[in-house]
């Protein structure tokens, strides 16, 4: 990477957070999914530091940061925290899954912090999962795996469940992607046990608040995701005022992935358009 990155922990919130820093401009910070951790982004750090002082660090339990040790905590409170403890008070927010629900709620919470809000395959706190009988076999599936102690049979479950989709083989993915996901998640399996905390869920769940986010808002969404996360997508580019849709043609939940400079361009365009 030709970009000056900073690198370093934030000791923050009874935790410590790892994070990088490159480029110069309006801070845009990046949030990794429950998947991954700030690799995700490996396709858009430098070229968003191009335009933007771009802040990308890894949620608390994964990738370099630590883990939970008590459930007293939110994702929310972490990265209000971070941002705190790297002196930005607002920034342009980006979360990806796991990422774009906490954006969403770090917007409900501190609505003058956030510019412009993004999210890619987001979730949405206050979202009820279907108990259908394809979720219920999967979750068997992951159970038993990790009850065998088989950690690469987990990650692919889920590898094939959120990378490649529903709808789609392994080998219709690209090989590198799906490596680079495997990768990441299996490093997040070898920080974790069954009795590392979880952190607090919101007080407010966002779902029936979202009108009250004022922030201009792309929802970004692959089009070979699952139909939940096309659906939350929908409910929030509907339910956010003025919130503004982009689909990224045959990707699945990591589109930024699958296809970074269909991606890029994308958020790039958005954010030159405020």
């Amino acid at each position: 990477m030709s970009t000056h990155v900073q690198t370093g922990y934030a000791e923050v919130n009874g935790t410590k957070l790892y994070y990088e820093i490159a480029g110069v401009g309006h801070p845009l910070t990046l949030i990794h999914g429950g998947l991954v951790d700030r690799h995700l982004w490996d396709d858009q750090f430098e070229a968003f530091a191009q335009h933007y002082r771009t802040i990308r660090y890894d949620i608390r339990g994964f990738g370099n940061s630590a883990v939970p040790t008590d459930g007293d905590f939110t994702l929310v409170d972490d990265l209000y925290h971070l941002l705190t403890f790297l002196g930005i008070e607002k920034t342009y927010l980006m979360g990806l899954s796991l990422g774009g629900g906490i954006a969403v709620d770090f917007t409900l919470a501190h609505p003058t912090m956030v510019d412009a809000l993004i999210t890619v395959g987001g979730g949405v706190s206050g979202f009820e999962w279907p108990e259908n009988e394809e979720f219920k076999q999967i979750g068997e599936a992951i159970d038993a795996a990790i009850a065998q102690g088989d950690f690469e049979r987990v990650v692919e479950i889920e590898n094939h469940m959120w990378t490649d989709g529903p709808n789609r083989t392994p080998d219709q993915v690209d090989a590198g992607v799906r490596a680079r996901v495997r990768a990441m998640h299996l490093h997040n399996y070898s920080l974790q046990t069954a009795d590392t905390p979880s952190p607090r869920k919101p007080e407010k769940p966002a779902l029936p608040r979202l009108g009250e986010i004022h922030a201009p808002t792309l929802i970004i969404v692959g089009d070979e995701d699952v139909v939940q996360i096309k659906e939350i997508a929908q409910t929030l580019a509907t339910s956010i005022p003025n919130a503004k849709r982009a689909a990224i043609h045959n990707a699945a939940h990591h589109p930024n992935m699958e296809y970074p400079a269909e991606f890029n361009r994308v958020v790039l365009d958005f954010l030159a358009s405020l």
